[in-house]
This record gives C-alpha cells, sequence and structure tokens, in this order.
C-alpha cells in the first residue's frame, strides 16, 4: 500500500479515537509509581480497552523482523530499553528514578491510532528530567515542522535542530504513516537522510510522529532471545515520546493530546 489520504469520514473517527487513546495513556501514566511493575500498566491497559471497546492492535501482531506475534497489550520500556519492552514476561518492578516508556496503539471504528510517552517513577534525577525534556523539545519540532507542501525531511531537520550534544537520536527505528493500518508509508525518519528527502506530506496524511532519544550515542541492539526488545548499546537512558499527528490545509493537528484537564 502507498501513501494514503484519509476521508473526512476517516479524520472524525480519528479524532475521536485520539481523545480516548490520550485519555488512556493519562491513566496509564498514574501506574508508573515505585514498587508497581510492567505488568500493572498492561493490564491496567486491558481494562481501559475493554471499557472503551477498543481494539489492542499489537497484541498478536507480527512485524516482519519479529520471531513470533507480540505477546501484550502494551510495550512498556525502562531505563536502557527504547522501545518494545515486552511488559508480561519477566515483568520489572519499577524503582524510583525509572524512566519509563508506555506505548500504545489502539484500534477504534476500524482506524488505527499510535502513541506513546514517557514519565518517570518517583523522583526523578536531574539528567533523567533533562532526558524527558531534550524528548518533548524533539516531538513539538517535529510536529512543528510537518506542514503541508513540505518533505518529509523537514521532520528529521527539525529534530536534529534541538537535540543537543550528548544525546543520540535514533536512527535504526522510525516513525511512519498510520490510520488503515498499523503500519503504512512512509517512513517518518527522526534524522535526515542525506540524498533521499522522502516524499512531500499533504493535507489528509496521518503519520505517527516519534522521536527516540537517548542519553549518550545513538546505536542500539535488538534482543535476540525475546525478539522484540530493543536497548542502547551503551547502556544510556532512553526516553520515546509519540503522537498520531494529522496534516490538515492549515498545519499539524494531534490527534493523541493529553486530556488531562480538559
Amino acid at each position: 500500500m502507498g501513501i494514503t489520504i484519509k476521508t473526512e469520514e476517516d479524520i472524525i473517527k480519528l479524532r475521536e479515537g485520539g481523545k480516548l487513546l490520550g485519555l488512556i495513556l493519562d491513566e496509564l501514566e498514574k501506574e508508573v509509581v515505585p514498587g508497581a511493575t510492567s505488568l500493572d500498566v498492561d493490564d491496567r491497559a486491558t481494562e481501559l480497552l475493554e471499557e472503551y471497546d477498543l481494539e489492542p492492535m499489537i497484541l498478536g501482531y507480527q512485524p516482519t523482523f519479529a520471531p513470533r506475534p507480540y505477546p501484550a497489550v502494551t510495550c512498556v520500556s525502562v531505563n536502557d530499553v527504547v522501545v518494545h519492552g515486552i511488559p508480561n514476561e519477566d515483568p520489572v518492578t519499577f524503582s524510583d528514578g525509572d524512566v519509563v516508556s508506555i506505548d500504545l496503539v489502539i484500534g477504534y471504528k476500524g482506524m488505527v491510532l499510535d502513541s506513546a510517552r514517557t514519565v518517570i517513577a518517583g523522583k526523578g534525577s536531574e539528567r533523567a528530567l533533562e532526558l524527558l525534556s531534550v524528548t518533548k523539545q524533539a516531538l513539538d519540532a517535529a510536529i512543528k515542522a510537518a506542514q503541508p507542501g513540505v518533505r518529509i525531511s523537514a521532520i528529521g531537520a527539525a529534530e536534529e535542530a534541538v537535540v543537543p550534544k550528548g544525546y543520540g537520536i535514533v536512527e535504526e527505528l522510525c516513525g511512519h504513516g498510520v490510520g488503515y493500518s498499523l503500519h503504512e508509508e512512509p517512513q517518518v525518519p527522526n534524522y535526515v537522510q542525506r540524498g533521499n528527502p522522502g516524499p512531500i506530506l499533504r493535507p489528509g496524511m496521518v503519520l505517527a510522529i516519534e522521536p527516540m532519544i537517548i542519553q549518550g550515542g545513538k546505536e542500539v541492539v535488538f534482543d535476540n532471545d525475546d525478539g522484540y526488545t530493543v536497548r542502547s548499546k551503551d547502556g544510556g537512558f532512553t526516553a520515546h515520546m509519540e503522537h498520531t499527528v494529522l496534516i490538515t490545509p492549515s498545519g499539524p493537528e494531534i490527534l493523541t493530546a493529553s486530556q488531562k484537564g480538559q
């Protein structure tokens, strides 16, 4: 499937589903406290998806790189785990200061939405808080750059412009189109691929924009034992933040924003 343009009917559903995903992630953040576990997060996600009659899109999903279907509803990635941490196999108990990313993909009325947040269990160190700040700045800059008429490469360029020395932007993983299925074209790199500016952004495109930042080098290693977990090669703490974003004629619209205070 090539790049898809969503219809007005699709966009209405995506807006509705995005609000629910934002609300659910607001609730899942509350589970990240010292003494709780990654399994607690996944169990709570299962309850909330059932409550809102949403489909868990990564449960049982098998990407091309993986040797088996994914066994959980969420990805919960702790400290040096960049993405794809499996929450219900050898669950991690959160300690004070742990950096925890929660990634959730839902199906709503036939549409797919994808979002991730990184939070700290308890009180974080200054370095951990700085990592989250840098990653949030990268996400904000990337979304702001996703204007109709520009090339995909503008997104990675915006991230590179705000991520300071001492932090690595993961290059082996990237964002992607979303909406009709979990992974659609185009790929959305978090850095500038020289000589490959990518397609032009057009109204109706829907992207999962997701910077993955390491406190240290950019290199990652893949866990061949479980088939999913991706860690920073140098053991540095990592953060992953993601929104589903609609390209509109007037600019980007975040579909999966937090609903706190709404």
